[in-house]
């Protein structure tokens, strides 16, 4: 059995775009594991500009309007009739003509929405999506062979629209192997944060707000801010108006950059509105940094299975105030290590992918 993966972009994991490296991630470890594995990019660029990898890499060329499918990949769909299709993204106007597409030449393809119809997701911009949703999303969903949840949110967000039993619930893997030794940690206690900087949906003005109380008490402690996005102006105005002191914005940081800031970090904050899955928290644990991350993460219920970190009801900047407090009094103890057992433990158990990419055979069945 072949398997092709469709994304927007080049499954590049040197970039922000969290789908792209799950993709990357995925199709690497399939690869692996001994399955013949490609990745099919949808690009304005079709330049090959991406780290080396063992899986086939094909661009093609991004068409205007974005439905429009490309001539080239009509014809390599054909070609590749008898292979499984895996989409990955929510609300993309190329994966209804795709379906028809599929359809026409009786096709299995799988659809991985990456969070898009969480509860919160289905929300935004809610009468726009609703009608999108019946002129074009509801017939991608029933021409799927199965859709794939990475978590409980987005399977309550989606039955709401849509009842299925085609969902099949399973996380994202992760490797475990931060590309750089973990060193000391930063002299002052340090919160960090590693993402794209969305105010709102990454719930950074609760980071900030519950960050500023934290400091009332323990004015040395630090704030580090990982990445680039469209709310960094933003950002920069909300920190001064909080009048919040020891906060730095490092940019967009990637590799081993990357890496050596969060191994400083004392704990990794991920408090978002609304999120799939978020990698960062796997690489905080990987460097056995504790964690806290809201119900909206779908990773809270494992923080909290294997004591990593600290899971908080979401919107609640009291509870991440008294999160980063339980996790100082912890390192004040010398009992931070229980949570890079836990950490360790829960990635073993839960996001190994030597274990997980065969549970994904499920959806290509």
């Amino acid at each position: 059995m072949e398997i092709i993966h469709i994304v927007l972009g080049k499954a590049n994991p040197d970039r922000l775009n969290g789908v792209n490296k799950v993709v990357y991630n995925l199709a690497t470890e399939q690869t692996k594991a001994g399955k013949k594995v490609q990745v099919w990019g949808i690009s304005s660029d079709t330049h090959h500009n991406y780290p080396e990898r063992n899986f086939t890499t094909v661009l093609f060329q991004a068409q205007v309007p974005s439905y429009r499918v490309n001539r080239a990949l009509k014809a390599a769909i054909v070609e590749h009739k008898n292979a499984v299709f895996h989409l990955h993204g929510g609300w993309i106007p190329l994966f209804s003509g795709l379906a028809r597409l599929f359809a026409r030449h009786r096709v299995t393809f799988v659809l991985t929405p990456h969070g898009a119809y969480n509860t919160v997701a289905m929300q935004r911009s809610f009468w726009k999506k609703k009608l999108y949703f019946y002129l074009f999303e509801k017939t991608l969903l029933q021409r799927a062979h199965k859709i794939h949840a990475i978590g409980n949110s987005e399977v309550t967000g989606l039955n709401g629209w849509f009842p299925n039993r085609k969902s099949v619930l399973l996380p994202y893997g992760f490797d475990g192997t931060p590309e750089t030794t973990i060193g000391a940690k930063n002299a002052a206690f340090t919160v960090g944060f590693v993402g794209r900087l969305d105010i709102h949906t990454k719930g950074l003005d609760l980071l900030v707000e519950a960050f500023a109380r934290f400091q009332r008490t323990h004015p040395d402690a630090q704030l580090w801010i990982v990445g680039d996005g469209p709310g960094k102006t933003q950002m920069e105005q909300f920190i001064l108006e909080k009048n919040v002191r020891h906060v730095t914005l490092w940019g967009k940081k990637f590799g081993r950059e990357k890496d050596e800031l969060m191994a400083q970090m004392h704990v990794f904050a991920h408090p978002s509105r609304n999120e799939g899955l978020p990698t960062a928290v796997l690489e905080a644990a990987a460097m056995g940094v504790p964690t806290i991350v809201t119900q909206a993460t779908n990773i809270a219920e494992y923080i909290k299975q294997f004591g990593a970190g600290v899971a908080i009801p979401d919107n609640h900047v009291v509870e991440l105030e008294m999160a980063l407090r339980l996790v100082y009094a912890k390192y004040l103890k010398n009992e931070a290590h229980t949570y890079t057992e836990g950490s360790r433990q829960m990635l073993k158990e839960v996001f190994a992918w030597p274990t997980l990419v065969h549970q994904y055979d499920q959806l290509y069945q």
